[in-house]
């Protein structure tokens, strides 16, 4: 009984650990005094891409990276640059790639195309397979049997049927 109220409370701990590491990710020396000027900075970093962890913003990210992107973030913002001045320094310095969702335009066609295009093209590929595998009578190699060959098959069931 004993062991099981441990593993439940190793469980419940190990749950907590999981759930409150995005939320550490902001360490407190980097918050701003002014709450809605945070507020701006923390909705800005949902918008922007770690470039180390790719997938996860800078407002989730405990890299190092992460992390002085956040604290360039809101010295801009202090400096007085608009949420779209902001957003655009960033970009401006480390590229579309910096953005969660990039906007469309020739140098990311292939961020938005590339998905589909791999699903086209792999969708192609399977109907050509099937499509081949049908075509063909029966396994790969197969001919029909010229006349010595058909004898011999003759010859062969009637003695089976023989025997």
């Amino acid at each position: 009984m004993r062991l099981g109220v441990r593993l439940r409370g190793l469980f419940m701990g190990l749950m907590l650990l999981a759930v409150a590491g995005p939320v550490m990710a902001v360490q407190p020396d980097e918050v701003l005094k002014d709450p809605a000027m945070e507020a701006r900075a923390r909705a800005l970093g949902r918008d922007l891409r770690c470039m180390v962890c790719q997938n996860q913003s800078i407002d989730d990210s405990d890299a190092d990276l992460a992390r002085d992107l956040r604290v360039l973030l809101r010295q801009r913002l202090v400096a007085g640059d608009s949420d779209e001045q902001a957003k655009q320094y960033l970009v401006d310095r480390y590229g579309d790639y910096v953005l969660l969702r990039p906007p469309f335009k020739t140098t990311t066609l292939v961020l938005w195309l590339g998905p589909a295009a791999l699903l086209l093209a792999g969708g192609w590929g399977a109907v050509m397979f099937f499509r081949r595998r049908t075509a063909s009578a029966g396994p790969a190699g197969e001919r029909p049997l010229d006349e010595t060959e058909q004898r011999r098959l003759k010859r062969l069931l009637s003695n089976d049927r023989e025997g």
